[in-house]
């Protein structure tokens, strides 16, 4: 099987890394991207600007490969949007790659043991894996490799609205009054779905902060804008973040200016709501019920940032290692649990923690953290790098830790994850023993 290319799943920011990395270390990389260009999903959310510095998304090998070709690098201490994240790395590093490596257009639909099932012990780890992909014609094509790593990301798999994990009731219905994105209000036609009309924000992450951020500036410009905060939390704790705690400045700096609008009364915050239906209004509004019986009524249009979760329904021939909570690989679970730890930060992990039953198989990126928040850049490139060196027979440098991630300067008290701390000190954050503690849940990575 060393003659066979290693699949890589998605041709976003990790997924190019791992084939940087491979390439680095003499394997053969073969990139399947369901999109039309390299960053298609980063690409949909190009109006977002990020709170990691250009230093801390090239990743490593992806630099030296892109230098070795003219690349003319952004400077490292400023801020890109997605748009340009994409524009000015992602697409020129898919295009240094080659075509040949990075197939565009190609959607993975099913992974599995070549003529095993996952049931079927007998001769399963003398055979390669086999990746069933669809181009874009409809044709069907099996590639088999050696390795397999799952770079595809939780972007196209938003978390429902409702508060219990399921649609709310009436949710599906085809409304047309619900966006899962953090809203482009530079967009003409978007910012007239918002502008003197009602929205709800339904979330606790860094996404949430942003959507609050923008519709407040909205306000102040459009009369009539009406902004309420849904939060599943009892009471607003540590939703700002460190601030200037915070070691990513931009990141501390975006809740300073959602407490300020907040502060500022340019919306209304409704802790304790978890919504369990959307009703339509005599009005022909919407009406958002929560659990306890609560309501949130004359509404126009809702952003539900809850979140995302991972994609799993064309792994299910392959033997994964999951958290039953998180649905993340069990070894990297523990670091990443918000129940569990205040500050959000995580610490740096590898292949160790990324293996599953099924040799050869890792998932990397925003997916490994399953439903898990707070996902850096820095992360992923650590995790591939790791993976990689490992797949290469390198197994000292897979093992070996060489990140430091940047702390988040939240630190709280003993608690729940998604409701309020006590005063009381604990986990991540130093305190003798661990205990749970409340953390809110950001949307997007970075």
């Amino acid at each position: 099987m060393s003659e066979l290319p290693v699949v890589v799943v998605g041709a976003g920011p990790i997924g190019l890394a791992a084939a940087a990395e491979l390439r680095e270390r003499g394997l053969t990389p073969l990139v399947f991207e369901r999109g039309e260009t390299a960053g298609a999903a980063v690409a949909e959310w190009n109006h977002v600007r990020l709170f990691s510095r250009w230093g801390e998304l090239v990743a490593p090998a992806a630099r030296r490969l892109l230098d070795s070709a003219g690349w003319s690098a952004p400077q490292d201490d400023s801020y890109p949007t997605g748009q340009e994240w994409a524009n000015d790395y992602l697409v020129p590093l898919g295009k240094v790659l080659g075509d040949d490596i990075v197939r565009l257009g190609v959607e993975v639909v099913g992974v599995a043991r070549r003529g095993r099932d996952r049931v079927v012990d007998a001769g399963r780890e003398g055979q390669p894996l086999s990746v069933r992909v669809r181009h874009a014609d409809g044709r069907e094509e099996r590639v088999l490799a050696r390795a397999v790593i799952d770079a595809s990301g939780t972007w196209g798999n938003p978390n429902p609205l409702g508060g219990d994990g399921l649609s709310a009731l009436g949710e599906t219905a085809g409304l047309g009054v619900i966006s899962y994105r953090m809203p482009d209000l530079d967009s003409e036609s978007v910012r007239a779905r918002y502008a003197g009309r009602h929205t709800v924000i339904a979330g606790g992450g860094h996404s949430a902060l942003g959507a609050i951020v923008a519709l407040a500036a909205l306000a102040k410009q459009e009369p009539g804008t009406r902004i309420s905060w849904a939060l599943r939390r009892g009471e607003l704790g540590n939703v700002f973040g460190g601030g200037e705690a915070d070691e990513l400045a931009e990141r501390g700096a975006l809740g300073r200016r959602a407490k300020e609008a907040v502060d500022a009364g340019f919306l209304e915050v409704v802790t304790g709501f978890r919504t369990a239906a959307i009703e339509t209004d005599d009005d022909g509004r919407i009406a958002l019920a929560s659990e306890a019986g609560t309501r949130i009524e004359g509404v126009d249009q809702v952003v539900a940032l809850t979140g995302f979760r991972p994609d799993l329904s064309w792994l299910s021939e392959i033997r994964l290692g999951l958290d039953p909570v998180l649905q993340a690989p069990i070894g990297l679970a523990p670091l990443i649990d918000p129940n569990v730890h205040s500050c959000g930060t995580v610490y740096p992990h590898g292949v160790k923690e990324l293996s599953h039953p099924e040799p050869g198989f890792y998932v990397v990126g925003m997916k490994s953290y399953g439903r898990a928040p707070t996902f850096l850049a820095l992360t992923g490139y650590e995790q591939v790098r790791s993976v990689v060196a490992e797949l290469a027979g390198d197994h000292e440098a897979a093992a070996r830790v060489e990140l430091t991630l940047p702390e988040t300067g939240v630190c709280g008290g003993a608690g729940v994850f998604d409701e309020p701390e006590t005063a009381a000190s604990g986990g991540c954050c130093g305190a003798p023993a661990p205990q749970l503690i409340s953390l809110g849940a950001p949307h997007t990575d970075n």
